[in-house]
């Protein structure tokens, strides 16, 4: 096929405001933080997609935006990168903004409650979703993943399909070549804790489809008709012990490799294996800031990292 990666999900808009807390606010006992610098990147499927667009030459982004400010900047943030297709969004477009002070998080507010309308799809939509190469569904929660006709369009395709869920969101449907929750997320879905592999294996049975725990530092494990494996960060990659790194996104970088590299013919093994890389040199090169946008300034240099 030769089609797209097409991106399936909630977009957000996720601002980061960086800053310094040298006192308290008379009337509580909180920090006072004096804004230094605001950044902007797109989040939630958004990220998942220009990630993707790191990776694969032609990358389609299906997602509902509101007609609002925050919904103008998330598509302006995508321009020129990653096409979107844009559903009807039933609301504020969702914004999610981080305050820190000397790199440590303060706060986070949240703005939007915007849930994807299921009114019928247009065409093109319908169009993207046959002609793709590979899917990746980045669900948020917020109603895309859930849409009956997109759930009929992606349980159908032909093209090897990578189901990222949330646990407010759908269940990924039967003939998902792999699902990427991270450890915490799987103890949800399983409804039971132990080793990881125990809760991966229990997932695998559960969705009818391999099932690739991420453990951050430690790696992944997969499991799927085949058996299970612990896949590592090779060492080349870690961060070091001595770092604290921002995480913000490597679910997003991890998911998004690893259907590029299923898009590119690699075996699931293999896919996971580089996705996992992957993941962890985008942690070390400083995760989500590396594409993010400083309000009234150039883009930072982007992360260009392949799935390897």
């Amino acid at each position: 096929m030769s089609g797209p990666l097409v991106v399936v999900g909630d977009a957000l808009l996720d601002i980061d405001v960086e800053g310094t807390a040298e006192r308290l606010c008379p009337e509580a006992p909180v920090p006072v933080v004096d804004v230094g610098a605001e950044w902007r990147r797109p989040g939630g499927a958004g990220l998942a997609a220009l990630l993707a667009a790191r990776s694969a030459a032609e990358v389609v982004l299906v997602t509902a935006v509101g007609e609002d400010e925050s919904g103008a900047r998330l598509l302006d943030l995508l321009a020129g990168e990653v096409e979107v297709r844009a559903l009807p969004l039933d609301g504020e477009t969702p914004r999610k903004t981080r305050v820190r002070a000397a790199g440590q998080p303060i706060v986070r507010i949240d703005h939007g409650n915007g849930i994807a309308s299921h009114e019928s799809l247009d065409r093109s939509v319908i169009s993207v979703l046959r002609k793709a190469s590979a899917i990746l569904v980045a669900d948020y929660g917020r109603g895309v993943a859930a849409h009956p006709r997109i759930r009929e369009l992606v349980g159908a395709a032909e093209a090897p399909v990578v189901w990222d869920p949330h646990p407010r969101g759908a269940s990924p449907v039967p003939g998902a070549v792999l699902v990427t929750p991270n450890e915490a997320e799987a103890v949800k879905f399983a409804g039971e804790h132990g080793t990881p592999a125990k809760v991966a294996a229990a997932l695998c049975r559960e969705f009818g489809a391999a099932v690739a725990v991420t453990l951050g530092s430690r790696g992944a494990v997969l499991a799927s008709g085949t058996g299970i494996s612990t896949i590592p960060v090779p060492h080349g990659a870690r961060v070091p012990t001595s770092v604290r790194p921002d995480t913000c996104g490597a679910g997003d970088r991890f998911a998004s490799a690893a259907t590029a590299a299923l898009l590119d013919g690699a075996a699931l093994p293999d896919a996971v294996r580089a996705a996992v890389e992957s993941a962890a040199r985008f942690v070390t090169a400083g995760a989500a800031t590396t594409v993010s946008e400083p309000v009234g300034g150039a883009r930072v240099p982007s992360f260009q990292g392949g799935v390897g």
